[in-house]
C-alpha cells in the first residue's frame, strides 16, 4: 500500500518537494518486500537541475545536426530520422529507444543490469533518453537504493535550430516492473516548477519502454495493419469475430474509422451541439457500403443485417457517439510478436495488447487474419482472442448504446 503526503513550498524562488511515503515497492520480480518501510525524501529542484544539465550538453551535442537535417527536409517526425538519432545516441554510449517503440533500444543490457539492481536492493543510477516524434525527447536519470527507484524526469525540445530544456520534473516509481514481454514499465506522478505554475499540481505518467529486440517485420505488420485501428472507440480487436460469423463487431465504430483512412477527414455526421438531443442521420447504401466493404469481405445482405438499413430509400441509419459513449483517453496497442504467411494469401498476426496506462505489456493476446490487396490494400479476415488464465478484462472502451439505451436516454428520434 503506498501513502503519499505531498506539500508545496518555495525557498529564495525554488521550489522544493517534500515526501513522506510508506510504501512497499518491489523490483523487476513478484517478490514481495520483507516488509512496509517508511521512506522521507526531499528534493531541491535547482540541484536536480544542475546535476542533471551535466551530461545533457553531450547529448545534445551527439544529435543537434540530426535535427537540423531533418527540419530542413521537414522530416522530423519522420520514423527514419528517429531511428538515426537513437542509433546515433547507442553508437555514442547512451541506452536509447523510441517513444512508440518501433526501434531496437540501444544498449538495452544496461537497463536490465540496471533492474537486476533494483532487485537486489543495491545502489544504482542509469540514464534512459526516449525520443519522441514531436522533436524533442525525454531525459529519464534513474537512481535506484534499498528497491526504491527515484526518477528525474527531464523533457528537451527541438525549436529554432537549438535544443533546449522544456520542464524538468522528479518523482519515486510507484509501480517498476521489468515484464516477460521485455517490458520495463514504471509510472509515478512527478513535479516540476513548470507544470506546477500551470495545473497547481503534479503530472501523472505512465511509461513503457520496450528492452528487449523486436523483429522488424513484426513491427512493419503492426503499423500497416494494426496501428492504424487501434482501440480507440471500436472493438474490432476485442471481441471475436470472422468472415463466416460477425459476432458482436461494431461496424457503425468501423465506419468511423475507415472513413478517416479513406477520406483523411473525420466523418460528417456529428453529434447535436446540445448534448440532451441524440443525433440521427441516413447515409446513402452506397456511400456506407464502399467504406466497409473495402476492408471487409461482407454482401449488403450481411452488413444490413448488423445495422439498421431501410429500404424504402435505401440508406443506413447512423447515430454519432454522443457524451454517454465518450472513453478515458488512455489505450492500449496492439504489437506484432508473430506472424505466417498462409497459402491463401492471407496473414496471421500474433499479437499482444500493451496497457501502458495500466502498466500492462500483455493485457492479452489476439490473432488477427488480414488479406492483403493488389492494390496495396487489405481486407480483414477474423479476429480470435488467445484463452489463458492471464488475461486481464479490458477497461477502455465504451460501446455504443443499443436502441433501447438510446431510446430511454434521448426519448425516441
Amino acid at each position: 500500500m503506498l501513502l503519499r503526503k505531498t506539500s508545496w513550498f518555495w525557498k529564495s524562488g525554488l521550489a522544493a518537494i517534500s515526501f513522506v511515503l510508506i510504501l512497499s515497492i518491489s523490483g523487476c520480480s513478484d517478490a514481495p518486500p520483507e516488509k512496509d518501510t517508511v521512506l522521507e525524501t526531499v528534493i531541491d529542484v535547482q540541484d536536480i537541475q544542475e546535476e542533471s544539465e551535466e551530461d545533457a550538453d553531450e547529448i545534445i551535442s551527439v544529435c543537434i545536426a540530426l535535427y537540423e537535417k531533418a527540419e530542413e527536409e521537414n522530416k522530423l517526425a519522420d520514423l527514419e530520422t528517429i531511428r538515426s538519432i537513437v542509433n546515433r545516441l547507442g553508437e555514442n554510449g547512451y541506452t536509447a529507444v523510441d517513444n512508440k517503440n518501433q526501434i531496437d533500444m540501444t544498449h538495452a543490457e544496461q537497463v536490465k543490469r540496471f533492474c537486476k539492481m533494483v532487485d537486489a536492493r543495491e545502489k544504482a543510477e542509469i540514464t534512459i533518453i526516449d525520443i519522441d516524434d514531436l522533436g524533442g525527447f525525454i531525459k529519464y536519470d534513474l537512481q535506484t537504493k534499498d528497491g526504491n527507484v527515484d526518477v528525474i524526469r527531464s523533457y528537451y525540445e527541438y525549436k529554432d535550430g537549438a535544443i533546449q530544456r522544456n520542464h524538468i520534473g522528479t518523482y519515486q516509481a510507484e509501480d517498476w516492473n521489468y515484464t516477460e514481454e521485455g517490458y520495463l514499465m514504471f509510472s509515478g506522478i512527478y513535479f516540476s516548477e513548470e507544470l506546477y505554475a500551470l495545473t497547481l499540481s503534479g503530472m501523472e505518467e505512465h511509461t513503457a519502454l520496450r528492452v528487449e529486440p523486436l523483429d522488424e517485420r513484426c513491427r512493419e505488420l503492426s503499423r500497416k495493419y494494426l496501428l492504424p485501428i487501434s482501440f480507440e472507440q471500436n472493438n474490432m480487436f476485442i471481441v471475436d469475430w470472422s468472415e463466416d460469423d460477425f459476432g458482436e463487431l461494431n461496424f457503425y465504430d468501423m465506419y468511423d474509422i475507415l472513413y478517416q483512412k479513406e477520406n483523411g477527414e473525420y466523418v460528417p455526421y456529428v453529434a447535436d451541439d446540445n448534448l440532451g438531443v441524440g443525433a440521427v442521420y441516413r447515409i446513402p447504401k452506397e456511400e456506407f457500403e464502399s467504406v466497409i466493404m473495402t476492408y471487409f469481405n461482407i454482401d449488403s445482405e450481411t452488413l444490413q443485417s448488423k445495422t439498421v438499413y431501410y429500404s424504402e430509400d435505401s440508406t443506413y441509419e447512423y447515430k454519432p457517439r454522443g457524451f454517454e459513449e465518450v472513453e478515458y483517453p488512455e489505450y492500449p496497442y496492439s504489437e506484432v510478436v508473430g506472424f505466417t504467411e498462409n497459402s491463401d494469401g492471407t496473414i496471421t498476426l500474433t499479437a499482444n495488447v500493451v496497457f501502458p496506462h495500466s502498466g500492462n505489456s500483455k493485457v492479452y493476446a489476439h490473432e488477427v487474419v488480414v488479406r492483403p490487396l493488389e492494390d496495396g490494400g487489405v481486407q480483414y479476415v477474423s479476429n480470435r482472442i488467445i484463452p489463458s488464465e492471464d488475461n486481464s478484462e479490458e477497461t477502455w472502451h465504451t460501446p455504443r448504446l443499443t436502441a433501447e439505451e438510446w431510446e430511454e436516454l434521448y426519448g425516441g428520434e
